[in-house]
């Protein structure tokens, strides 16, 4: 009983939520740009969303609503 349960664990891993990872595995062997194609897409939404956030920032430091105490610990006195 346990073992099939660890075996149906095993199946789901290995067959269908590792199944893209292999999909790229194999795809790199073929074309290395392709394979790439998902780091460089992740990268662009990355620096997207850090430039969006710097951009909020720079908002709520202009109106005056940042708070930055720096005695936010006893050592920073």
């Amino acid at each position: 009983m346990m073992k099939s349960f660890f075996e149906a664990i095993q199946w789901l891993f290995e067959r269908i939520l590792f199944a893209p990872h292999d999909l790229m595995r194999f795809t790199e062997l073929k074309n290395w740009w392709i394979a790439n194609l998902v780091n460089w897409v992740l990268w662009a939404i990355i620096c997207y969303y850090i430039y969006y956030w710097t951009i909020q920032l720079k908002i709520f430091k202009d109106n005056n609503e940042d708070e930055q105490d720096t005695t936010a610990h006893s050592f920073l006195k």
